[in-house]
């Protein structure tokens, strides 16, 4: 059988449209995808100039942040926690009786202990406010857990601070016997 011109072009332009099609459809399924991928950028890029700020303001932010540091073994925890909270009872002006430390007690996660430093010192409300807006700056920090002023009526501007913080210490892996 042998096609005629008409045929080989009627044929020829089918062909041509069967591809103009699949390049049509392909194409705007690519369009579509490119059009969401844009307008995805596009919000996206919005999302970061939100957030993009100045040197000053993330220094703000970081300052909001308390820092903490992984607990070590007990010992060393002890003296960097007992040095640390020193420190911060010097800078608030506050004079101190020696630190005690409250017997290690277990802790609700698994594999550390729960350190406790307890304070007692007579100094001024004031200092008692500087000493807990610094609190947070301790890295070893993990909570305070008592709390306690007395005012004394005769002196007003004095009160008896006593305090009680507390840190994790990392667990001692328990020796096995054979």
């Amino acid at each position: 059988m042998k096609l005629s011109e008409k045929d080989i072009r009627a044929l020829k332009l089918g062909a041509i449209a069967t591809v103009a099609i699949a390049m049509f459809l392909a194409g705007s399924k690519w369009w579509e995808h490119w059009q969401q991928a844009r307008i995805e950028g596009e919000i996206l890029k919005a999302k970061l100039d939100d957030i993009d700020m100045t040197d000053s303001q993330r220094a703000g932010l970081m300052a909001k942040v308390p820092v903490f540091k992984m607990p070590v073994g007990e010992e060393e925890q002890g003296f960097l926690f007992r040095d640390e909270f020193n420190e911060q009872l010097k800078k608030a002006g506050i004079k101190s009786d020696p630190l005690k430390t409250i017997p290690k007690t277990k802790s609700p996660m698994a594999g550390y202990k729960s350190l406790h430093l307890s304070c007692t010192a007579k100094c001024r409300f004031s200092q008692v406010l500087d000493l807990l807006a610094r609190l947070n700056e301790n890295p070893y920090l993990v909570g305070i857990e008592e709390f306690r002023l007395k005012i004394d009526p005769k002196k007003r501007s004095e009160v008896e601070l006593s305090i009680t913080v507390s840190t994790f210490t990392k667990a001692s892996p328990r020796t096995s016997r054979s």
